[in-house]
């Protein structure tokens, strides 16, 4: 991917967000709590657990030498250690949050280029595990983590009788006409 489809990508992540977290006000905090046999349990515990991983993955990329700035940025949000990392106790909590996430995330995305994603980045896993990985693959997962777990969202909401209405790219991607 290039950079250009990297902040499609953050747009699409914080459209995406702001569309789940809408919905997510419709529903009791009972309701977001409620375990209903998800990977993460809770509506709640899937939008925080989204949150947690973003957090990890940009710290791991901040540590890249061209990306100062985002470590910078970061030092004003939490710095989870698990993958359950409580990140808020209510829903405003974690929409703030969410908010400032990816709005680091689209800042963060107008800065790559292709030196960048052509580049090695070194990292510990949540494990500890050292990685040794292409930076532009790690990117493509971080998008598609939050994709798939966002699908994971949409389901429980529906189950919950809300729709949270079209969640495509498609739908952002602009027209050539």
């Amino acid at each position: 991917m290039t950079p250009f489809l990297y902040s499609i990508m953050a747009e699409y992540n914080s459209w995406m967000n702001v569309r789940l977290y809408d919905a997510a006000t419709k529903l009791s905090a009972d309701d977001l709590m409620q375990d209903r046999g998800a990977f993460f349990g809770s509506l709640f515990g899937t939008l925080n657990h989204i949150a947690v991983a973003d957090l990890i993955w940009l710290q791991r990329f901040s540590k890249h030498e061209s990306l100062p700035t985002i470590a910078a940025a970061l030092a004003g949000f939490p710095d989870p250690t698990t993958l359950t990392t409580p990140l808020a106790q209510s829903l405003p909590e974690l929409t703030a949050l969410r908010a400032r996430i990816d709005a680091l995330i689209i800042q963060f995305a107008s800065l790559l280029g292709e030196p960048v994603l052509a580049s090695t980045l070194h990292y510990s896993n949540v494990a500890g595990a050292s990685q040794a990985k292409n930076f532009g693959l790690l990117l493509q997962h971080f998008f598609n983590h939050q994709t798939h777990h966002r699908g994971q969202a949409s389901t429980l909401f529906s189950q919950a009788g809300i729709d949270i209405g079209v969640t495509d790219l498609n739908a952002l991607i602009p027209s050539a006409v």
